[in-house]
């Protein structure tokens, strides 16, 4: 058996925050977190048209703030902001506090796991077929800059999901929202989740500039001292003292008198001797062979090489 655990809560405390900022002693704590959930049911049920996201709480001793992450601020405003001064007077008589309502513009709705979720069940009660509709939300979601995006669509005995790029689920440093909610068709209830990957938490904190507390120098004696005040400890610390500086010594002009080097003698060449002539047997002198004088290393034969004479046989 797998043992599945909530993306959210897996990053809660590491590198995401609380959605209800409030402490209570250990009376108080069981009504006060019973009218938080009370609070979020009536919020998501009277603004379900207005793709709310995100609903946090934060409680003082007097007061209770509420903070609504929305793609659709008009709709929760309303024309001249009536809709939010009633849904604080209603927030307000359940609560018995004084309520302040505060809301934050979604920029992009496509990267946020619960509106996708949301978009894909309303397509379902609308009866357009549930492939099609993940298809859609899969490429609207790529689309808007996501890495990676999951959705699953589960019912009583049949689950189908699909997935574009990759979502890391067991990296912890990955920023992976999820969101999930029902459908409600004529045939029952379809659940839809989804986990979209926008890429790694930031680790590393940028480095701070160290300022560096320098005190004028003058020829090398501080400022302080030269005019009698009595250095403070910090100032002795950082008192950056600076050499006297040292004249370069010139170089005497050194003159080499350039020594008139000889070419080097070239070598003689080498001639072949010419062998003693031999006579055949019918009392005639073979013919000397054509002797070639042999260049030195370095030099090149300028003229053409010529076929060495070969030797007439005579026929007998």
């Amino acid at each position: 058996m797998g043992h599945k655990v909530h993306p959210n809560g897996f990053r809660l405390g590491v590198y995401r925050n609380w959605e209800a900022k409030w402490f209570a002693p250990d009376k108080e704590f069981k009504p006060l977190l019973l009218e938080d959930v009370r609070l979020r049911r009536m919020l998501m049920t009277r603004l379900k048209n207005a793709g709310v996201a995100r609903i946090e709480t934060e409680r003082s001793s007097s007061a209770l703030t509420i903070t609504l992450h929305t793609a659709k601020p008009g709709i929760v405003i309303g024309k001249g902001g009536t809709s939010v001064d009633q849904l604080r007077d209603e927030l307000e008589k359940i609560t018995g506090k004084r309520v302040r309502v505060t809301i934050q513009e979604i920029k992009k709705p496509e990267l946020s796991a619960q509106l996708v979720a949301e978009n894909v069940a309303a397509q379902l009660e609308k009866r357009i077929a549930f492939r099609r509709a993940i298809k859609q939300s899969l490429m609207k979601t790529m689309r808007a800059g996501a890495q990676g995006v999951k959705i699953r669509v589960k019912e009583m005995a049949r689950v189908e999901w699909n997935r574009e790029g990759r979502v890391p689920l067991h990296t912890l440093k990955a920023d992976i929202d999820f969101g999930q909610t029902e459908a409600r068709t004529t045939f029952g209830r379809i659940g839809v989740s989804a986990w979209v990957y926008t890429g790694n938490f930031p680790t590393e904190a940028p480095p701070k500039p160290q300022a560096a507390v320098e005190e004028p120098v003058e020829s090398g004696v501080p400022v302080g001292a030269a005019i009698g005040e009595a250095p403070a400890p910090l100032a002795e610390l950082v008192q950056a003292t600076v050499a006297a500086p040292v004249a370069p010594e010139s170089p005497a002009a050194q003159v080499t008198a350039a020594v008139p080097t000889e070419a080097p003698a070239a070598k003689p060449k080498r001639t072949r001797t010419p062998k003693a002539t031999t006579t055949t047997a019918d009392g005639g002198e073979k013919p000397k062979r054509a002797t070639r004088a042999r260049t030195t290393t370095g030099e090149k034969a300028t003229t053409p090489k010529t076929p060495r004479a070969r030797a007439a046989k005579k026929k007998e």
